[in-house]
């Protein structure tokens, strides 16, 4: 303690490195491009400020909620839920085969495989940036209004994310028992069902429960566009200015996203505990 009391400035390390001429004049553009997006994004402290009275007086007028249309928006929540565990079912079962075939190094190198690889790692990728909104717009347009149409969005929604992480989820899997079960004679079948799939099991579990809690949210903006459940009763009662009932849906769908969260916690820590034993 006394010899780095006695140590000169020159003696101690430095907290930050000086950057050189060309990593300065990235920080530089990096903030200027900040504050660029900020300025495009019309941030503006003196609208935040200035709509604070329009919040209050739509909290105002929301407030006591109204429940005098709570059975049919029962049931139209009711309908959103079914939605979302439906879509997501049929997500993850289309998920898995795509996942197989885009995950490096589970096939044999074949032109074939190469083929089946790109093509599955293309098509997971786009399923996974188109919005959810545009794949229930052209649903909407496919078979018509309702609930299936929002249905299909939220099923191909769901491969585009349980695609990439069940894929990932293979290709982390220790070698060892898979090349094991290779020398013992067995095929790239035998091996990915008996092997990697058992091994990557728990994640794919957790994967499919974040991916029904992000349905849960998604299916009540699709209801906006036609896709059924309840978003377009919240539409409806936004453009009458029906502040109350408004609420009343805002708060149902409040509880049913935290219930929906807060299963798949539960879900969550029993599988990681289970797996850790």
């Amino acid at each position: 303690m006394a010899e780095l009391l006695k140590s000169s400035p020159a003696d101690l390390p430095g907290r930050v490195g000086r950057p050189t001429a060309l990593q300065f004049t990235v920080y530089v553009a990096l903030a200027a491009f900040v504050v660029w997006s900020f300025q495009g994004a019309g941030w503006s402290f003196s609208a935040l400020v200035s709509g604070g009275p329009a919040m209050a007086d739509f909290l105002s007028r929301a407030w006591p909620p109204s429940l005098e249309r709570l059975p049919q928006l029962s049931k139209a929540l009711v309908e959103t839920f079914q939605m979302a565990l439906a879509g997501t079912i049929i997500g993850i079962a289309l998920s898995l085969p795509l996942a197989i075939l885009a995950a490096r190094g589970l096939t044999r190198q074949t032109l074939l495989s190469r083929i089946f690889y790109t093509s599955s790692r293309l098509l997971i990728a786009l399923f996974r940036t188109v919005p959810d909104l545009v794949w229930a717009l052209v649903f909407v347009i496919s078979v018509g209004l309702g609930p299936f149409a929002g249905t299909l969005a939220i099923a191909v929604d769901t491969v585009g994310f349980c695609g990439r992480f069940f894929a990932e989820s293979m290709e982390d899997v220790e070698k060892g028992p898979s090349e094991a079960l290779t020398a013992a004679g067995a095929g790239k079948l035998d091996t990915i069902f008996c092997a990697v799939v058992p091994a990557a099991m728990p994640s794919f579990i957790t994967t499919s429960l974040f991916a029904l809690e992000k349905a849960t949210r998604s299916s009540v903006v699709l209801g906006l566009v036609g896709a059924g459940g309840i978003g377009i009763e919240l539409k409806v009662a936004m453009d009458f200015f029906d502040y109350r009932l408004a609420m009343t849906i805002i708060l149902m769908i409040f509880v049913l996203v935290l219930l929906v969260e807060r299963i798949g916690s539960i879900a969550r820590g029993r599988i990681l505990e289970g797996s850790s034993q």
